[in-house]
């Protein structure tokens, strides 16, 4: 993707110009692929294991290179040691010399190595850590305390940082910094989707690569195979029959050239519900192909899904991509009932007779992801007492929401989208008399539900922990108070 990268580049520098930032000192430290992790997440690689993460850190690191600072790139918890000055032992010494670092991307698994590392400096330093974090922590989770008397303490979370120190794969909540990563073709010139150079074949290509995630769903694949051609790339260990239903041509693990030049043939990319929410949609929709996916009713959560469980996020999850079927929709993304074959066999229909070009959202482009981290380079500053602000500070609109309705979809209704950084302006009892409400009582308390209005007895509280205001948090007893502006600001 060099080529993509460059160009994109070239456009970006009459802007860097105007708003130079000094280079910065980064690592990236991918903790996933350390120690006895990383040779199991290796292992899984040539047998078709996820690769999600991994996009996402390639094109961070070309984003990184390309605004012009120093990458220093490690997977090696040695090497980590040495560079950070870590003291020897497993005791809780600082490091033995002030980190050389401006910025250390890490994940979680990086985020635990830097602690036993770096001792009692860990505090002083995380600052400048961003984690990046596929799914997602929502300040619930993120204040140990808190997470702790609450009944939100898990696995992941409870490390105390911004909550937009985490970075996501897509934008699933205003309260974390959406990173994402680049859908390969995504940039292509104009000659190259020529509909004569771009024709399709009536083939379906299934999003799975591993056997155990087609179980169960014969005869949704047996309804699109009456139509249509159905491809797999699923890993075939050595020796082993395969168990895939008899009209499946499977090809095996491809290269990546290879199933993108699969991909470019198929009319359509067919998700089975699992793996959920990764790159290989998008990418598939840059190729011109529709994306065909379950519909989740009712829907997905850490409360009924053991892959969710345990994460820090109360989402609800709709549909395999709820991305893809939210933000890109019809005639790209078709979300179906698949138990119903009535329901898949119409939307196959309707997916023959439709025509659509590629298509990749723009924050998904090399333009896009190279603007979006100039921005949070430049204008994310979380040491010290400063709070990230966009400059100049957007517009503000207060809306108080329905009983039950987190900001972010109180925002998005009214299409503009919650800010968390603006919750300190509407975080006054002020507030609540100029929407017209009359407050019986008001408190002030640690609690990720508020700045809300609970029409029981017309109580007003207000956030006392800056670390807890929260867009994603809900419940049925309270109306939240929410900062909204528009999405271009």
């Amino acid at each position: 993707m060099s080529g993509s990268w460059i160009w994109a580049g070239r456009g970006m520098k009459p802007y860097r110009s105007k708003t130079a930032s000094p280079q910065m000192k980064v690592l990236l430290y991918l903790g996933a692929l350390a120690g006895e992790a990383g040779q199991r997440f290796e292992a899984m690689v040539d047998r078709g294991g996820p690769l999600g993460e991994l996009v996402q850190w390639a094109d961070l690191s070309a984003c990184l290179t390309i605004l012009g600072h120093n990458l220093t790139f490690s997977t090696s918890q040695r090497q980590l040691h040495r560079l950070i000055g870590a003291a020897p032992g497993q005791g809780s010494c600082p490091i033995q010399r002030p980190l050389t670092f401006d910025l250390i991307y890490t994940d979680y698994h990086g985020l635990a190595h830097l602690h036993r590392a770096m001792g009692l400096a860990f505090q002083h330093y995380q600052c400048r850590f961003r984690i990046l974090d596929s799914f997602g922590t929502e300040p619930a989770f993120n204040l140990a305390s808190y997470a702790h008397l609450h009944g939100y303490k898990t696995l992941w979370g409870s490390w105390g940082l911004q909550p937009r120190q985490y970075m996501t794969m897509f934008p699933h909540t205003p309260d974390n910094s959406f990173l994402g990563f680049v859908g390969e073709d995504a940039v292509k010139t104009k000659d190259e989707f020529q509909p004569e150079s771009y024709k399709k074949d009536n083939i379906a290509v299934i999003y799975g690569k591993q056997e155990y995630m087609w179980q169960g769903k014969s005869d949704y694949l047996e309804v699109i195979s009456q139509k249509l051609e159905i491809h797999a790339t699923v890993y075939q260990p050595p020796g082993r029959a395969s168990s895939l239903p008899s009209f499946i041509k499977n090809h095996g693990l491809l290269t990546q050239e290879n199933f993108l030049q699969l991909l470019r043939r198929a009319k359509v990319f067919v998700g089975l519900g699992f793996p959920y929410e990764g790159p290989a949609p998008v990418e598939a929709v840059a190729l011109g192909c529709m994306f065909l996916q379950p519909r989740f009713d009712p829907p997905h959560s850490s409360h009924n899904d053991g892959f969710y469980k345990g994460k820090p996020t109360t989402r609800q999850i709709t549909s395999q991509h709820p991305y893809a079927e939210r933000f890109v929709g019809k005639p790209f993304v078709w979300t179906v009932d698949v138990t119903n074959g009535t329901d898949v066999r119409e939307a196959v229909e309707s997916i023959l007779k439709t025509q659509v070009r590629p298509f990749t959202p723009p924050e998904f482009t090399c333009v896009g992801m190279l603007e979006r981290m100039r921005r949070y380079v430049t204008q994310q500053n979380f040491c010290g007492n400063s709070t990230a602000v966009w400059d100049p500070e957007p517009v503000l609109t207060v809306l108080l929401g329905p009983l039950g309705q987190s900001c972010v979809d109180v925002c998005w209704r009214s299409a503009l989208t919650c800010d968390p950084a603006l919750f300190h302006r509407l975080n006054t009892p002020d507030t609540f008399t100029r929407i017209g409400l009359g407050c019986s009582s008001t408190v002030q308390e640690v609690n990720h539900l508020f700045p809300s209005y609970s029409p029981w007895g017309r109580l007003c509280g207000l956030q006392q922990e800056p670390l807890l205001f929260s867009c994603a948090g809900l419940d049925s007893s309270h109306r939240r108070l929410c900062p909204c502006r528009s999405h271009h600001e």
